[in-house]
């Protein structure tokens, strides 16, 4: 019942409702331009193709089918990912950027995030060409000429930088990462169908199949709950300050550390690395030459294993939450804000002191956080290899489910947040 009381709250505020109605309408114009395909497209084919391949099969999947219908926007946000990725591990390499992130402000991340625009182009052309000439060689779509070739390419291009544009409109004006919140849209968008499907095609010899989905699918919602709630609060006490006939400090209060406070960003990080090989070997295996075709179709087959996959998804997610949370996390910049406020933790000297507890006590926490999301992000493909009576859906269920719930646990907390704001508006 509370829950509908803050929906009621959220339409009477004209503030909030703006937010939700102009989130709302970003999404539907996303979904618009994923159903807009390419001149001279035979979308019947492309199905029966994605059909029949499980790595496009994941790909078209987070961007909520658009790939199959070789959409203007088919290659959905993955080039910018890839960029914004690129450039985060540039930081950690070049103390200059590290620097100009950490050091400058807003003015710093901000030339630092306008990189990652620029580097979207080139990526989004090459990704662009790569998928066109595989989709040829493939025999699923014609022969392009240069003028069509370069004519998609740049139509192909203009898609992924104007959903890039969306997602930080969602950012800024919204409510939500709005890279996350468009990926999310990706997924729920085919929801309706693969429900109609199942019930359509519903065989009773696979019963247990779907009840193991179904089981697992509500052990992975209550792990990310748990995992994105869960907090490690360290006591702050501030000391007393006397300012004219006035007292402040003197309180104590708790600094909060997630126990992941990378959230979704390391899933959706990893899945753009994982399936970075599987589209370049997919791409070499139409080409001409029997030995490299040989190479890319061994590789496509080691990483299609579901071990493989599951270890190096495992790996991966876990090394980006660690690699997220250095990037944004600073546990020395907190450590100085605490002294510049009078605020001190029990026991820890101010300054360096505490800036190395913070340290020890974050990676202690999020060992354990990076260790169980990466365990709930794999569960599915472990049962897939253990038992193999799961199919490649419940693989594709299990990541998805992953990434909506953290998503929508980010918005609702984001929401909550603005309604408490506004309470205290109030007084």
């Amino acid at each position: 019942m509370k829950v509908f009381q803050k929906l009621i709250v959220i339409f009477k505020d004209k503030q909030l409702r703006n937010k939700v109605l102009f989130v709302l309408g970003v999404l539907a114009c996303y979904r618009l331009l994923s159903n807009i395909p390419l001149p001279g497209v035979n979308t019947d084919t492309l199905k029966n193709f994605f059909g029949q391949s499980q790595f496009l099969g994941l790909l078209n999947l987070f961007v909520g089918g658009a790939l199959s219908r070789l959409s203007v926007v088919m290659l959905g946000l993955s080039p910018y990912i890839t960029a914004t990725i690129i450039i985060q591990l540039l930081t950690m390499i070049f103390p200059q950027l590290e620097k100009m992130y950490k050091e400058e402000g807003e003015a710093g991340r901000s030339k630092v995030t306008q990189y990652g625009r620029y580097l979207t182009v080139p990526l989004a052309m090459l990704q662009g060409y790569g998928m066109l000439v595989l989709f040829q060689r493939q025999g699923v779509i014609a022969h392009l000429s240069s003028l069509q070739l370069l004519t998609s390419i740049v139509i192909i291009t203009g898609g992924s930088l104007l959903l890039m544009w969306l997602g930080e409109l969602i950012t800024e004006k919204g409510i939500g990462n709005g890279v996350s919140i468009l990926i999310f849209a990706g997924i729920v968008a085919s929801t309706p169908a693969e429900i109609r499907q199942l019930i359509v095609s519903w065989d009773n010899s696979k019963f247990f199949s779907y009840l193991a989905f179904f089981v697992i699918s509500l052990i992975i919602i209550a792990g990310v709950v748990l995992i994105t709630e869960a907090k490690r609060n360290i006591p702050v006490s501030y000391a007393k300050r006397i300012r004219g006939n006035r007292m402040y400090g003197g309180v104590s209060t708790y600094l909060p550390i997630n126990l992941n406070p990378a959230g979704v960003i390391p899933i959706i990080f990893a899945l753009s690395i994982l399936l970075l090989p599987t589209m370049l070997a997919s791409f070499l295996n139409a080409g001409v030459n029997p030995t490299i075709s040989a190479i890319a179709q061994a590789v496509v087959s080691f990483l299609q294993n579901p071990w493989v996959h599951g270890g190096l998804f495992f790996t991966l997610v876990f090394a980006f939450t660690f690699f997220y949370t250095a990037v944004t996390f600073d546990p020395k910049s907190i450590a100085n804000n605490l002294q510049k406020v009078g605020g001190f933790v029990p026991g820890i000297r101010p300054g360096e002191k505490t800036a190395s507890f913070l340290h020890k006590i974050l990676y202690r926490v999020l060992f354990v956080g990076a260790l169980s999301l990466a365990t709930i992000a794999v569960l599915p493909s472990i049962v897939q290899g253990a038992t193999g009576v799961v199919a490649f859906e419940f693989l594709i269920g299990g990541t998805a489910l992953l990434i909506v719930v953290s998503v929508v646990l980010e918005i609702w907390r984001q929401v909550k947040s603005q309604l408490e704001m506004r309470e205290y508006e109030g007084f």
